[in-house]
């Protein structure tokens, strides 16, 4: 479970799509940035060990608090 997830727009236009994001997964911090596409580019040191599981997530939040 991801804990302690933020995001925010890219551009202070907030109608350009793209977003960064940060959470905490098993006790380590991770960030990355959300494109238009749905892609992740991580940003954060290391990626989750689990990654396309904590995609799934990531996107369904992201459809949750930007799309709906």
């Amino acid at each position: 479970m991801l804990q302690h997830f933020s995001f925010k727009s890219m551009y202070e236009n907030n109608q350009l799509p793209g977003w960064t994001f940060s959470f905490f997964y098993k006790q380590t911090r991770y960030s990355g940035d959300y494109l238009q596409d749905g892609s992740i580019n991580w940003t954060s040191s290391s990626t989750p060990p689990d990654e396309e599981t904590v995609k799934k997530m990531i996107h369904e939040l992201m459809l949750f608090h930007v799309y709906d």
